[in-house]
């Protein structure tokens, strides 16, 4: 297939274009800013939160499929109302780009965050590990706007019917290759801060994912799209916590009212659970920061 993939320049986007390229799909991908490091597919500028701009970014590749990245990627980094306003705006002038253009297939980034977790007020979830049928409550814009996101999808995957094929994926903290050797992650700390330091993580529930492994599973929906209900929801996470201790002893310490519910947390085990694509496409992430950090 041709795939536009857009925020392709991001630690995420490198790696879907490159897992794309992978698979021998044809990879375009379109972002604000060129990649920090080679990739090899084609690459050029827009900004797609112009309606225009998006609709003449998708004409003028024509895929066959869309993947849609971009965003303002960490809470707090811009004004509330902008992170809403971009973010809203990309999901929604990209999907109703690629359905104008006859795009077959679409899968759109959200967030862990919509749950959410770390809320001031104080949070507790309704069962643990949390799947993609827990309740969502975010609490800042960002998680705001990938809620926004994923209901736009279900819009599209409404007006669209069989024309056009949405699927939504919530990555959990993205880790790319160089990261696992030591570069800084999105937030400033390396991994191993992260691990030496649990609080560092326990606001996300020391949720992860490779970022190769958040791409096979994207790799995976654009080949498979049919198979799945149009308009679903994936959670793509490591199958363990980014912690040293079990989440039985760390969720309690740092999230006041989840002793009973972190108990089921045995071992190693994550705070989420990839219930959907492990059910509907018998993915499972394959890499581990035991494996993976050097």
């Amino acid at each position: 297939m041709k795939v536009l993939v857009t925020g392709g320049s991001g630690r995420l986007g490198v790696a879907v274009v490159e897992g794309l390229l992978g698979l021998g799909h044809e990879v375009v991908s379109v972002d604000r800013c060129a990649p920090g490091r080679r990739h090899g597919g084609e690459w050029f500028a827009a900004d797609l939160a112009v309606a225009e701009e998006a609709r003449w970014a998708v004409g003028r590749v024509g895929p066959d499929a869309v993947v849609h990245l971009a965003a303002v990627a960490v809470p707090f980094s811009r004004p509330e109302g902008e992170i809403l306003r971009v973010n809203t705006a990309l999901a929604h002038h990209v999907c109703a780009a690629a359905l104008e253009a006859g795009v077959r297939s679409v899968v759109v980034a959200s967030s862990p965050t919509v749950v959410g977790y770390g809320a001031p007020g104080g949070w507790v979830p309704s069962y643990l590990p949390i799947d993609e049928a827990h309740p969502v409550a975010p609490w800042h814009a960002y998680g705001l706007s990938k809620l926004v996101a994923e209901q736009v999808v279900r819009m599209f995957a409404a007006r669209a019917g069989e024309r056009m094929r949405v699927s939504v994926v919530r990555p959990c903290y993205v880790i790319g290759e160089e990261e696992w050797a030591g570069a800084p992650t999105q937030l400033g700390h390396t991994v191993r801060e992260r691990l030496d330091d649990p609080s560092l993580a326990a606001g996300s529930l020391f949720n992860y994912v490779d970022a190769r492994d958040a791409a096979d599973l994207i790799g995976l929906l654009l080949s498979r799209g049919d198979e799945v209900p149009n308009g679903e929801t994936f959670f793509a996470g490591a199958a363990d916590a980014l912690a040293r201790a079990p989440l039985a002893e760390l969720l309690p310490r740092f999230h006041p009212g989840t002793a009973g519910l972190a108990s089921a947390l045995v071992g190693d085990a994550a705070a989420f659970r990839n219930a959907n694509a492990e059910r509907l496409l018998g993915w499972k992430p394959a890499r581990s920061w035991r494996t993976e950090l050097r």
